[in-house]
């Protein structure tokens, strides 16, 4: 089991990136997605969760309004849509999948990506 994120970058300040993560290896319909992030010097953090059917979603505070997750079931794939950026916003982002019902703690997420950079610059 595989998931496979992309699409971080450099960025400037107010500008916009669209990351994504593939599962590959099985089927990820009926799990809740998420993604994460951790800054340098912190804990990784919660930003995004979506439920398997995109009936529900969760975001951080800091990033309500500005972000958006959303999925694909047919491709495997979840998204991360990332706009307004701020140089806070510079973490390594992990796409993570669980089984069941959406949550927001990191320890209940069965499956990691590797992490895609971003950075923001101001």
């Amino acid at each position: 089991v595989q998931l496979q994120a992309s699409g971080g970058g450099l960025v400037q300040a107010g500008g916009s990136l669209r990351l994504s993560c593939a599962a590959s290896g099985r089927t990820f319909s009926n799990h809740a997605l998420g993604w994460f992030r951790r800054a340098p010097g912190k804990e990784r953090e919660f930003v995004a969760a979506i439920t398997w059917n995109s009936g529900s979603t969760e975001y951080a505070d800091s990033v309500k309004g500005r972000f958006t997750i959303s999925r694909d079931n047919a491709k495997n794939t979840v998204y991360l849509q990332m706009n307004s950026l701020k140089p806070e916003d510079t973490a390594v982002y992990y796409c993570a999948a669980k089984w069941g019902l959406l949550v927001t703690m990191k320890s209940r997420y069965d499956y990691w990506g590797q992490g895609t950079q971003v950075t923001v610059s101001s």
